[in-house]
């Protein structure tokens, strides 16, 4: 067995997280409070946000685990894709660790990363399972043959889903991030109220830019006849538009499903942390005879535990990285 210590600096969470024999001791995620007046990440203010807490971070982690430094194997971080600069925090760091130690290097695929958030906690998923990934920055059905053997099958062609709930939110002055916010005013609304169109896009593909403008122009048209339009309706608003979204996505993984005829299904990414999601992937399963697995919430966000997981698998493969190694913001290619 092994003793990780992994770092995940990609967006705007600072989080560190120990990984041995076995097991996720600790997964501290401290998240950056300062992009909320600015309704979104602001990278420049997320990279100094990093470096001030990267090695509290550490401390807690390794303290909360009762592991020593000189006990790790390996240590592991996040090469991508995400923030350069915000990349950079946490890599430069595991870099200077790993020589100090004398102990491998570990670069991790954000997205991988997202998948095996599923392998953390039992019951794990029965190979070959489709992933749904879902998050701020990518929409995807991979196909998964094994840890370190996966394929994406479709993806969004332009702007991802949870990129689609925050832009809403935005339009309707909710707080950065805007899933969560539409998610909860969604929960009294009635999900008929106003009809979005359903994207048209071919095979497993997805598309949001449509639907993000459909949204845009009712909201807009709509308050030049009633200007307290988004008060008095901000609910009924979230709970259609939510509904269009979930619905979407569903569509896109049966169609998957019945293609492939693989019925292990799960979800990663931030968006998958959406009750309403799985409420309706519940009623989809009895529908299909779906097995379905779902991380704990902690592992649906940027969080390292996900990246000490994906590291202990390259750690038995021995798929290690040189200290010269570089971030990338495209992701890496299936193994």
């Amino acid at each position: 067995m092994c003793t990780i210590l992994a770092l995940e600096s990609s967006c705007d969470e600072t989080s560190a997280a120990v990984y041995k024999d076995g097991k996720i001791l600790t997964n501290i995620i401290l998240s950056q409070e300062i992009h909320h007046k600015y309704g979104g990440v602001v990278p420049e203010l997320a990279s100094r946000a990093h470096q001030k807490n990267i090695i509290s971070i550490v401390s807690e982690a390794l303290k909360t685990a009762m592991v020593d430094k000189k006990e790790l194997n390996a240590i592991a971080y996040t090469r991508g894709p995400g923030l350069i600069g915000a990349l950079l925090v946490a890599s430069s760091f595991a870099k200077g660790l790993s020589l100090a130690l004398g102990i491998p290097l570990i670069g991790v695929d954000h997205l991988h990363a997202h998948i095996l958030a599923n392998f953390i906690d039992e019951p794990k998923p029965a190979l070959p399972f489709l992933c749904l990934l879902i998050s701020g920055g990518h929409t995807q059905i991979i196909l998964v043959d094994g840890p370190m053997k996966y394929k994406i099958i479709g993806q969004t062609i332009d702007d991802a889903a949870g990129e689609a709930f925050d832009k809403a939110a935005k339009v309707i002055g909710l707080d950065y991030p805007g899933g969560p916010a539409i998610s909860e005013l969604a929960k009294s609304g009635n999900i008929m109220s106003y009809q979005f169109p359903t994207p048209k896009t071919p095979g497993l593909d997805f598309s949001f830019s449509g639907l993000k403008t459909s949204f845009l122009y009712l909201v807009r048209d709509h308050i030049k006849a009633e200007p307290d339009f988004i008060k008095n309706n901000i609910n009924d608003l979230c709970a259609s538009y939510q509904h269009r979204i979930i619905s979407y996505l569903l569509q896109k993984l049966e169609k998957a499903s019945i293609e492939t005829g693989i019925k292990e299904i799960c979800l990663a990414g931030g968006v998958a942390a959406n009750n309403y999601l799985h409420e309706n992937l519940t009623s989809m399963s009895i529908k299909n005879d779906w097995k379905t697995y779902i991380p704990e919430l902690q592992y649906c966000t940027d969080n390292a535990a996900m990246i000490a997981i994906t590291a202990y698998y390259k750690y038995k493969e021995g798929i290690f990285d040189e200290l010269d190694a570089t971030n990338y913001a495209s992701g890496e290619s299936s193994n």
